[in-house]
């Protein structure tokens, strides 16, 4: 018998924890079962197909928001072609509500609710029992009358008995069984063996099941029994990643550092075996670090560890409302403390759509949190997902949201549609212009023209749509363009009469530049963010003619040739392949901050980067 389990992932570089899962529990009848993988990029033909070509007895999807109606398409299509196959579904997206998805998607055989490992077991080895019982089966055949074999069938007796199915009885009818406990954590066997197949995507772990917080918008509320798997078996598995040198292991524990003894094993585990290549990535809560992990935290090799931290907003009104608790000044002073050393990826979330969160609000939680110059800055929607208190009490909230997956709002009694769709078109600007690090060095410089970041981000999303620059795939050279253009047609706040004082960090003065001066401050910042990215052949436009002229260039790789001083770490190499390897740029404002005067010259060495933001190394020569 084949037991065919399917995940439709959002991306090729990710991977479904909870088939692996699945399949490692089912133990000794774990040769029944084939994983199947793909994303939502492929036509459902093609996975339709694939299913089909698969011929399995059973057939079960992985439902997420993201996936739940490419899933019921396939599906649909599926039982068309082979009607005898039973289709089941499990996940967060239809673990509730189940009954009324049966009635609305009668292809579908039942749902697997909850935590799936036991239930997937006891279903699996139902469905053996019944080919025993009946020996060869039923005989079906596809429409086209080709002879297709035995047909598995599950008794309505033997579903009954299993504790965590809604499932369609023979009859027509549904019948929902008694919920399913949770799983104690080390009775979950490690779900990897062959990494082969996982070798250019990310790796999904889970140490611990729970959430210890009862945020409104979050299925995870749900289930406030957090359970730990022991050390020793979680440190034997990170040991397992190490060894097969993993490039990114991503933790799904909802809040990783709720138990601090916990959290500082792994954190010691993964800094002592720290193998040179392997990212781990966590989903803190940063006002609970004490002082003991954050000084653990800042001997991490840069580019091991990297932090998710959601923020959601800094209305405490909002805070309150939605039932989660953080003290975002404790936030503030953790990631800033982070922020110092330099060596750990922050990542940091805020989410539009929240019960008392106008649009004043929203800007001022905007502004709060990239004060604090996150590595990533996301602006996530509200999802009112089934099962969450959202969900219950959106009418009260005068919440709007779509209808089908992924349940996005479309307004509240705060957030007008009109105002969503601005936070849609800053988020866009945010992704390019931030989150990307391209244009870091002139974004930075010139946000502070503005009366605060927001005000950047809207006015480039304003140039955008005018330009008819919006919803069109830009290629890096034009995105470049397009920030030029806008600084060369934008007045400094200085130059306005609104008497407004510009936003900028605490401290930092801003030289009041314009004409000419400001053209090639902003030009030659353009032309360091464009190099610093890539050894690039293109020269921008904008950059003129290369000014160090190829004798100067020689005689100065030439020079490292024989005694290297910069490019320590390229001996072997000659001047020749030194100057196709790096680049050398001149350029007349201090740039690089570090208060250089006059023309000098800046080396890219693309050999040394950051490991936060994939920067070459810029230094003055």
């Amino acid at each position: 018998m084949k037991f065919l389990l399917t995940a439709i992932n959002a991306k090729y570089i990710h991977s479904n924890l909870a088939l692996y899962s699945l399949r490692a529990y089912a133990g000794e009848y774990a040769g029944h079962v084939k994983l199947l993988e793909y994303t939502i990029n492929h036509r459902p033909d093609e996975i339709l197909e694939a299913v089909y070509q698969e011929q399995p007895d059973v057939a079960a999807f992985s439902c997420y928001i993201w996936n739940l109606e490419y899933i019921r398409q396939v599906a649909e299509e599926l039982k068309k072609i082979m009607p005898a196959l039973e289709i089941w579904v499990g996940g967060p997206e239809v673990s509730f509500e189940s009954s009324a998805f049966l009635k609305k998607n009668p292809y579908i055989k039942g749902v697997m609710a909850g935590e799936g490992e036991q239930t997937f077991l006891e279903l699996l080895k139902a469905y053996l029992e019944c080919g025993d019982i009946c020996g060869s089966g039923r005989q079906i055949q596809d429409r086209g009358g080709m002879d297709r074999g035995c047909g598995y069938c599950l008794p309505d007796s033997s579903a009954s008995r299993i504790a965590g199915l809604c499932f369609r009885r023979e009859d027509g009818s549904i019948l929902t069984t008694p919920p399913r406990d949770f799983t104690p954590m080390d009775e979950i066997p490690f779900m990897y063996s062959d990494m082969s197949d996982l070798r250019h995507r990310i790796v999904y772990y889970e140490s611990s099941r729970g959430c210890p917080f009862s945020c409104s918008y979050c299925l995870s509320s749900i289930d406030k029994r957090v359970r730990f798997r022991s050390l020793h078996l979680v440190e034997q598995e990170l040991q397992f990643f190490l060894d097969h040198k993993v490039p990114q292991v991503k933790f799904v524990d909802r809040t990783f550092n709720c138990s601090h003894s916990h959290a500082l094993s792994v954190w010691k585990y993964i800094r002592d075996h720290d193998n040179g290549i392997t990212n781990f990535h966590f989903e803190i809560a940063a006002d609970i670090l004490n002082d003991e992990e954050m000084a653990l935290l800042k001997t991490m090799r840069p580019g091991l560890v990297q932090l998710e931290i959601g923020v959601q907003s800094t209305n405490t009104d909002t805070v309150r409302e939605i039932r989660r608790v953080m003290d975002f000044e404790a936030v503030k002073r953790n990631v800033l403390s982070i922020r110092s050393a330099r060596n750990i990826h922050q990542h940091l979330d805020l989410i539009a759509g929240l019960p008392f969160e106008d649009m004043d609000s929203f800007i001022r939680s905007f502004n709060d949190v990239y004060a604090l110059a996150p590595d990533q800055f996301q602006l996530g929607f509200l999802k009112v997902l089934k099962g969450s208190l959202m969900h219950e009490k959106a009418r009260e909230y005068g919440i709007l949201y779509h209808s089908r997956p992924q349940y996005e709002v479309l307004c509240s009694a705060w957030l007008p549609y009109d105002g969503l769709l601005l936070l849609k078109s800053v988020e866009e600007m945010v992704e390019v212009y931030y989150n990307s690090h391209q244009f870091e060095r002139t974004v930075r410089r010139l946000e502070r023209e503005f009366e605060h970041p927001f005000g950047m981000y809207e006015a480039l999303a304003g140039f955008y749509r005018e330009r008819g620059y919006s919803k069109m795939s830009h290629s890096r050279m034009a995105r470049f363009k397009i920030l030029r253009e806008f600084i060369m047609m934008h007045s400094p706040v200085a130059e306005r009469s609104s008497g407004n004082e510009p936003w900028r960090p605490s401290g930092t003065e801003v030289p009041a530049l314009g004409g000419d001066d400001r053209t090639e401050l902003y030009e030659e910042l353009l032309t360091l963010d464009w190099y610093l990215r890539e050894n690039s052949r293109s020269r921008p436009e904008w950059a003129g003619d290369e000014a160090v002229h190829k004798d100067e260039k020689y005689e100065f790789y030439k020079s490292e040739e024989k005694e290297p001083v910069h490019l320590k770490g390229y001996e072997g190499y000659r001047a020749r392949q030194m100057m196709t390897m790096t680049h050398l740029e001149y350029f007349t404002h201090d740039v690089l901050g570090d208060g250089q005067k006059g023309r000098y010259r800046v080396l890219f060495d693309y050999q040394q980067r950051d490991p936060l933001n994939d920067d070459a190394r810029a230094i003055y020569v």
